[in-house]
């Protein structure tokens, strides 16, 4: 299984990375965990255009979704003509959601290039993936996913604020990816993002081999995210998520 991080910007691109997105290969089947605005361009110098074949969203904002209407356009109206469906993972109202942003209302949904599939906690076997997906805490319906094959693991937060559920979504993961979006300072909301202290104390209670820091907002210095994980009291690998990252886990 590998890793790759297409996209790893909090909130909105930044000047060096598009917003969320993850692809996930093994066995040739390629699949993304989520697909944020400008993910579309990066994703093509790792994979051919068309060679997504299955994408679960973790939720519905526009730095976690967005590049969905462009691959829309992608496998409709490609040379080749119309492209096979690929399955879609995400949560309830993902076909409306889309289509307002696509904003396309004399032509038919995305239905036309999307198989769309809601997301409810559970484990379901997407190709060669085993993929579970549990609620995690943000004001939307959101989903943490852990994604298995041949013994090894990747965990991916979403967007979270403090979770019991992720840290047992992570439990003995080689990978954690979690999302480190504030630094540390007074009457921080609740229920939205996390701190890279909080990534990293949550990373140590699930007993995770590496800690990858992600969605990194752009107005926020990077290494002060990474500092601060220090002092979470995990002792395992964490690093800045990186686009164009591998992680090759065999």
């Amino acid at each position: 299984m590998k890793l790759t991080i297409i996209g790893c910007s909090g909130s909105f691109p930044g000047p060096d990375s598009p917003s969320s997105c993850y692809l996930l290969e093994a066995e040739g089947f390629r699949m993304l965990l989520d697909f944020g605005n400008g993910a579309l361009g990066a994703l093509q110098r790792h994979i051919g255009l068309y060679d997504v074949d299955a994408i679960c969203l973790s939720h519905l904002h526009a730095d976690h979704c967005l590049d969905m209407c462009p691959y829309h356009v992608v496998r409709t109206y490609s040379p080749h003509g119309p492209l096979p469906r690929v399955p879609v993972y995400a949560p309830a109202g993902a076909p409306r959601r889309l289509a307002a942003a696509y904003g396309m209302p004399d032509e038919p949904g995305l239905e036309t290039a999307f198989d769309f599939v809601r997301l409810t906690p559970g484990v379901f076997e997407v190709g060669p993936f085993t993929v579970t997906a549990a609620p995690v805490n943000h004001p939307v319906e959101t989903y943490g996913f852990r994604v298995s094959h041949g013994g090894r693991s990747v965990a991916y937060s979403g967007d979270t604020g403090e979770s019991a559920e992720l840290v047992k979504l992570a439990s003995g993961a080689d990978v954690l990816l979690c999302e480190a979006s504030f630094l540390e300072r007074p009457g921080l909301p609740a229920g939205l993002h996390l701190t890279g202290r909080q990534a990293a104390e949550h990373a140590a209670r699930a007993d995770v081999d590496t800690l990858v820091l992600t969605h990194l907002v752009p107005w926020y210095d990077q290494e002060r995210i990474l500092q601060e994980a220090s002092l979470g009291g995990f002792g395992g690998r964490t690093e800045l998520a990186r686009s164009g990252a591998l992680y090759d886990l065999g």
